[in-house]
């Protein structure tokens, strides 16, 4: 059972008088310390559709014990080490991430865009210095906990969940000093018995965007699930489950290049009934009252939310869910798809954690290179490893 440091008292989850007392912690913004180590780590309540739970600081999984449930992989094997100190710099006296785009969130002109498509080479530029428009989505879901996943959950996790888990870890993130929640919509889950009120917010978070005004106008960033790409005269209207009625506007040239540019994660969507497609996008309005997209950039995930990349993610992190060990997805951000990452990894494996690589069938030599120096610079952490181009997945590591 977890302990904790509340404002001078040692308490477990299970205590008597433990949600008492995390009722006065949170009214008095007390930080709880997790005891998993030494030093204790800080740790911030949050107030998660109703309930209070206690959650990691951005950026602080490392600093918990490797059996602590709040602990994370280290940061090297996947996509966010690159970034770390130049497009996020973490404040550990606020608890808050700064975060750098190489998006902008004004616009001037009515040209839209893919991310990354003036790099030419692939869907996201790879800058460490500013994090790219998917980027920004994987450290959502990296910092909201949803790459994180054990067989226990199955059947648990929601859009009610992820929305709340979203903004809340939006909350303490900024940039340029604006705290990113200002400038972040995310549709919360549609009830028809609140549409009226749900329609309401809506409305005061997007209505900035619609006000004629001249010059450079206002962007804001949308995340949300799509639900399809309807006809359009020219173009494609963009629909979005949980915004019924609300159609936002994109031009047939910026169209026909997502397509291309995420044809994969487009086929990913469309051949299973249980995946979800997630769209991050920068939009902005018409003095008519149009909501039209800026740029955008595609992510599929499966039936838990467990983003995927390819169809041999695909199969690997279905069957890791399976497992009943916690299992953290790793995700690329900025970094190419000819670079290795950590694909998963088993913290709770014994006798050492293991780090699960994947190599797809069109891997060259440098990309084996690159993943024999990862191994060698982690002798803490097993390795496992599934060579596509070698035929079936490898048995899977043994329960607990």
């Amino acid at each position: 059972m977890r302990r904790y440091l509340l404002d001078g008292t040692i308490c477990d989850e299970s205590g008597e008088g433990f949600r008492e007392l995390l009722s006065q912690a949170y009214r008095e913004k007390v930080r709880p310390l997790c005891l998993c180590c030494e030093p204790a780590v800080p740790m911030y309540i949050a107030d998660i559709g109703d309930q209070l739970v206690i959650k990691r600081m951005p950026l602080t999984g490392g600093k918990h014990d490797p059996a602590c449930p709040s602990y994370e992989p280290p940061y090297e094997l996947s996509g966010l080490g690159p970034l770390m100190g130049g497009a996020i710099k973490l404040d550990p006296v606020a608890g808050t991430a700064s975060l750098k785009f190489d998006f902008s969130l004004s616009k001037r002109g009515p040209v839209s865009r893919l991310d990354g498509e003036t790099a030419q080479t692939d869907s996201v530029r790879n800058n460490s210095k500013k994090l790219s428009l998917r980027g920004l989505l994987h450290f959502l879901w990296h910092e909201s906990g949803l790459t994180e996943w054990t067989a226990h959950w199955s059947g648990k996790r929601h859009w009610w969940q992820v929305y709340h888990h979203l903004s809340e870890a939006a909350r303490l993130m900024e940039v340029r000093g604006e705290a990113l929640a200002e400038r972040l919509f995310i549709p919360e889950p549609f009830r028809v018995d609140d549409k009226a009120a749900i329609e309401q917010r809506r409305a005061q978070k997007l209505g900035p965007l619609f006000l004629a005004a001249s010059g450079t106008k206002r962007l804001m960033v949308l995340v949300g699930e799509i639900k399809e790409f309807a006809d359009a005269r020219n173009g494609r209207q963009i629909v979005i489950k949980h915004m019924p009625g609300f159609r936002l506007y994109l031009e047939e040239p910026a169209w026909r290049s997502l397509q291309r540019r995420f044809e994969t994660e487009l086929m990913l969507w469309q051949s299973g009934d249980t995946s979800h497609l997630m769209a991050i996008m920068t939009v902005g309005g018409t003095s008519a009252g149009v909501a039209t997209v800026n740029e955008v950039a595609l992510m599929t995930v499966t039936e838990h939310w467990l983003p995927i990349e390819n169809a041999y993610e695909q199969q690997l992190v279905e069957h890791v869910a399976r497992l009943r060990m916690k299992s953290v997805k790793g995700l690329r951000f900025n970094l190419a798809r000819g670079q290795p990452l950590a694909n998963i990894i088993l913290p709770e494996a014994k006798p050492l954690p293991m780090a699960m690589y994947l190599v797809p069938p069109d891997a060259g030599e440098g990309f084996e290179v690159m993943l024999g120096e990862m191994n060698e610079a982690r002798p803490d952490l097993a390795s496992w490893i599934w060579r596509v181009s070698d035929g079936d997945m490898p048995s899977l590591p043994p329960p607990r």
